[in-house]
């Protein structure tokens, strides 16, 4: 296992351009770029980043996903089809990094009804995350859907019945939507199993404030052992906000507090 910093974690603090080198520079060895807008997407940007990334290891891209995301499942023509342009950008821009993963939410629940899950089309599902995956692929980039409480994977169950009937879909669990959600994260962590590739990290206080690993009460070292069961050996990527911390050195505290663990229980491999 790796650990390693989302940029997500320096937006509105950082460009992109200005996050990698700074990561790099405080010696952390694996980062998720968090593609923030349009201007972003497509492989001239991507080539601007690989340049400045150092010797980063660039795990996953992550766009901002109602830009366009929704959009791919949409019946109109037109809109589909303009959706997957701007998402053979994004598979552009992690060509040019050198990204294996694209971080994936998909559609929007905006509604009351769509968040219950009762009008869920699972046949019309399936047959767009099928047609997305296999786009992904001839890209080189595999499609990862992410937990996330308003989107697609919004409650445990939903990735089962997609991944049943489209084998190369992968996951990614994110601790912090897991607690929005109000399920318990190790009942998402069994239901994507072995097909988990990477896990985004975050803490949480007494409170219930978000805060970076190490400066909270989550038990880092159980999901650490829980991962480790099921034989993951992917990137645990901290995922906060601009105003969870302050001091930008925090992100690497928090890097080097997660890999202690690692070594503690020989994941650091």
């Amino acid at each position: 296992m790796q650990a390693g910093i989302s940029t997500a974690s320096l937006f509105m603090r950082k460009y992109n351009e200005e996050a990698l080198p700074l990561l790099n520079e405080l010696g952390v060895k694996t980062a998720e770029v968090f593609l923030t807008s349009f201007s972003e997407y497509g492989k001239e940007f991507g080539e601007i980043l690989a340049q400045k990334k150092g010797d980063l290891h660039i795990n996953s891209v992550h766009d901002l996903n109602t830009e366009f995301e929704p959009q791919l499942f949409s019946l109109h023509p037109r809109v589909k089809a303009d959706a997957y342009g701007w998402l053979d950008k994004v598979l552009e821009g992690a060509n040019a990094l050198g990204a294996p993963y694209y971080t994936f939410h998909g559609t929007s629940r905006v509604k009351r009804a769509s968040r219950s899950g009762k009008n869920d089309d699972f046949p019309s599902m399936i047959k767009g995350f099928a047609q997305l995956t296999a786009h992904c692929q001839a890209h080189g980039v595999t499609l990862c859907l992410e937990n996330v409480e308003w989107s697609t994977y919004n409650r445990v169950g939903v990735f089962s019945k997609i991944a049943q009937a489209v084998p190369h879909l992968r996951g990614v669990l994110d601790i912090k939507q897991a607690r929005i959600s109000e399920y318990p994260y190790e009942e998402y962590l069994q239901e994507m199993g072995e097909r988990l590739a990477y896990v985004h990290i975050s803490d949480v206080d007494g409170q219930g404030r978000i805060c970076l690993p190490g400066k909270g009460i989550f038990d880092f070292e159980t999901l650490v052992k829980r991962l480790k069961d099921i034989g993951f050996n992917g990137a645990l990527l901290t995922e906060v906000y601009k105003n969870d911390y302050a001091e930008i050195q925090e992100l690497k505290t928090a890097c080097d507090y997660v890999n202690e663990i690692l070594y503690k229980f020989d994941c650091d491999k």
